[in-house]
């Protein structure tokens, strides 16, 4: 079971952040606040698909709107691999 939870101003994201959780995901990640500086935390991540990148662009055009920054954390191997198959490595980090 994927989740993502508030702790202080991070996100903590666990399970799999693939596209059968994304939706989920993202509708959960729409009640947690952003602030300056937030960090969204991949640590306890199990599986990642393409998903889990279109998700990371979602919550920074967010920040983006709300006047914040987000900086992703503990990034599986594998999706910096995706990051720089697709060449969005330095957008996501």
């Amino acid at each position: 079971m994927a989740q993502i939870t508030q702790v202080g101003s991070d996100w903590e994201l666990s399970g799999e952040v693939v596209i059968n959780t994304a939706s989920a995901l993202l509708a959960a990640s729409k009640l947690l606040t952003l602030s300056p500086n937030s960090k969204i935390d991949f640590s306890g991540v199990t599986n990642i698909d393409t998903a889990t990148i279109s998700l990371i662009f979602e919550w920074k055009r967010r920040a983006q709107k709300e006047n914040q920054s987000v900086q992703c954390i503990n990034l599986p191997a594998n999706l910096n691999s995706l990051t720089q198959l697709y060449g969005v490595n330095e957008m996501i980090n």
